[in-house]
């Protein structure tokens, strides 16, 4: 019996994002779109882990403003990086190009 891990999937629900993290024994597409559905309010969580309901597909997901839904394995994206304060990434700032005062007078 495979072990459950913990997934990250992100979503657009009438293009606004979204994210969640679900622990199941296996992920791939189909299942991926059915809980970003579920998440959005359009699909049925089952209340036994046994009890057979009908996946949402993804047309039927897009019908209700699902979108662009992709899951990885927890762990494996892009590090978190704080936008400000403590430990925060240093900030570029962007400068004028070389002769724009010149231009401008």
């Amino acid at each position: 019996m495979p072990t459950p891990q913990l997934y990250i999937i992100d979503y657009r629900l009438h293009g606004q994002p979204r994210s969640f993290i679900i622990r199941l024994e296996r992920m791939d597409n189909a299942e991926a779109w059915h809980w970003a559905s579920c998440d959005a309010g359009v699909g049925i969580i089952p209340k036994f882990g046994r009890e057979k309901i009908r996946k949402v597909s993804r047309p039927m997901a897009e019908r209700y403003g699902v979108s662009e839904v992709s899951w990885r394995l927890s762990g494996s994206g892009p590090a978190f990086v704080p936008v400000s304060g403590e430990g925060a990434a240093p900030t570029t700032v962007a400068h004028d190009p070389p002769g724009h005062d010149a231009a401008m007078a």
